[in-house]
């Protein structure tokens, strides 16, 4: 972490080099600020934070700047430093991550795809935090993580959805998603966090899978997410 808050904090200075426009220079960018440090894109990286292989299939443009601008803002117990770049440094690595859609796992590389897990359940789990889904539910479901002008004003724990869901309901869910979230107040802005329709990414079995170990959860074996 220490080392992540160090580059970001040099990159913030003006250390980084180019034109600072496009994906590509937004990836020189992500790389030269050690966000490697704490995260996974494809096999590269660090699995400390949240994979950000799905990032731009999973969070908007607009999100996702308004998180690199100040994390704190969005979630105020974050471990993601403000690392206080300038606009155009952070524009750049908005445009990189924006266009992060899973197209850097090479085939037959995704981390879920391996013989060696014994059950949907185990895959599920390994799809649940790769995929990105603990990025806005949490660790084991938990939830917690703010979404203004949601109904309840967060996103929502999946630890209980084993007591109002079947597992039949529960994959057609998650293979749609929520593209309108309720909003809390009718008149007021759409909430910026929305549920991607997972079918788009996944496979049938994949889907089973999900659903397998969300219905494994519960409050009880709760754990805090730091991110």
């Amino acid at each position: 972490m220490r080392r992540s808050v160090l580059f970001l904090a040099l990159l913030a200075s003006g250390c980084a080099k180019g034109d600072p426009s496009g994906p590509d220079a937004g990836k020189a960018y992500f790389k030269q600020a050690g966000c490697l440090a704490c995260h996974k894109i494809g096999a590269e990286g660090s699995a400390v934070g949240p994979d950000l292989t799905l990032v731009g299939f999973r969070h908007s443009a607009e999100w996702l700047d308004l998180w690199l601008k100040d994390p704190k803002a969005w979630k105020a117990d974050t471990l993601m430093p403000n690392s206080r770049l300038s606009d155009a440094a952070r524009k750049t690595i908005v445009a990189y991550l924006a266009e992060r859609r899973g197209q850097d796992w090479s085939p037959g590389g995704r981390p879920w795809e391996s013989s060696s897990l014994p059950d949907a359940a185990a895959v599920g789990r390994v799809v649940y935090a790769r995929a990105g889904c603990i990025g806005c539910h949490g660790t084991g479901g938990a939830g917690g993580y703010p979404n203004p002008n949601a109904k309840g004003g967060r996103i929502p724990a999946l630890n209980t959805v084993s007591e109002g869901y079947s597992k039949a309901e529960l994959i057609a869910k998650v293979r749609k998603g929520v593209a309108q979230p309720l909003k809390a107040d009718p008149s007021g802005p759409a909430p910026l966090v929305r549920m991607p329709a997972w079918g788009e990414k996944l496979s049938d079995a994949e889907l089973d899978a999900v659903a397998s170990y969300l219905l494994t959860l519960s409050p009880a074996n709760a754990e805090k997410s730091d991110w």
